[in-house]
């Protein structure tokens, strides 16, 4: 992404939260604050170009809100952006019955959790780290929405790609004594795999056993040259690029315990687009299809595969 640009990708995919909360049959979330915390002027430009791609034909009877719905539904990217937070909350829901005191979101984008967080999270410490320029817009319009501040929030401004995990939470209240829950949702496609295995190091090296992370990935073979994939996954590969956040790596989905292992996690789900909708939309009633390549999976940190500290030093772009 560009250094002074919020990321465009939070951006809409903050949108479709809010799209699927309020037109979809069955919500698997209820998250209406996509529509608040994007800035108007970028919701402007998103409905004139979703009219822009219509017929000419359709365009002088559009209605341009209802445009950028359909637009919206209609991303390949759509079923993963609802699937992964749900399943994500889900877990997040289950580790704080068994003890989990802390929530670090890893590129938190325009997550809305800590504006509707509900009872059983009401104990949590929430550290969200993104990028400075996303980060920034975000808290701009927390401001602008009258979500006052709190000492249970923490904003971590940091590139990951220029910098560690463990030195970013150093830099916060977070406490590596106590057992944490990681989330990491449609970041790793956009970071190197030296990036990504620096993160993944630090998570296992900074919380204590017991710990967990859920975090989303593309299938490695996806990104290969040749690679016939859907016609929906190329576009929205040709549309994030062509915002300045192109897709970097994958991981291979046959090999991911044993990568997680070497980083001091221990695999406990993986799952693909077809089996998370199947366990969440398995009737079709909101009509989510398959999320293309993209996996989530759900790992702990073990402390007999700990690998040493990592070292404070950025990590290879």
């Amino acid at each position: 992404m560009e250094p002074s640009k919020a990321s465009q990708t939070a951006l809409v995919t903050s949108l479709m939260r809010a799209v699927h909360t309020r037109s979809d049959p069955a919500p698997l979330l209820d998250d209406p604050w996509g529509d608040r915390l994007v800035p108007e002027p970028v919701q402007a430009g998103l409905r004139e170009r979703a009219v822009a791609r219509l017929d000419p034909a359709l365009r002088a009877e559009a209605a341009p809100a209802r445009v950028l719905d359909a637009a919206m539904r209609a991303n390949a990217a759509y079923p993963g952006v609802i699937l992964r937070s749900r399943y994500t909350e889900d877990m997040l829901e289950a580790a704080v019955a068994r003890g989990i005191t802390q929530y670090v979101l890893i590129g938190a984008g325009f997550d809305s959790f800590l504006c509707r967080r509900p009872a059983w999270a009401e104990g949590l410490q929430i550290y969200e780290v993104d990028h400075p320029a996303t980060q920034q817009l975000k808290r701009e319009r927390l401001r602008h929405c009258g979500i006052a501040e709190s000492d249970a929030v923490h904003f971590v401004a940091a590139d990951l790609s220029e910098e560690t995990l463990q030195s970013a939470l150093a830099r916060s209240p977070f406490d590596p004594a106590q057992p944490t829950f990681f989330s990491w949702l449609g970041v790793t496609v956009y970071l190197t795999r030296e990036a990504n295995l620096a993160t993944l190091r630090a998570i296992a090296s900074i919380a204590p056993e017991g710990s967990e992370l859920v975090f989303t990935y593309i299938d490695e073979a996806a990104l290969q040259p040749g690679h016939a994939g859907t016609e929906g996954f190329r576009k929205l590969r040709s549309d994030v690029s062509g915002v300045g956040e192109a897709f970097l790596s994958g991981f291979d989905p046959a090999a991911l315990a044993a990568l997680l292992l070497e980083t001091g996690l221990v695999l406990t789900e993986d799952l693909d687009g077809e089996q998370t909708v199947v366990r969440y939309d398995a009737e079709g009633v909101n009509g989510l299809q398959r999320a293309g390549a993209g996996h989530i999976a759900h790992a702990r940190v073990n402390d007999r595969v700990k690998p040493r500290a990592v070292s404070a030093a950025p990590p290879a772009a």
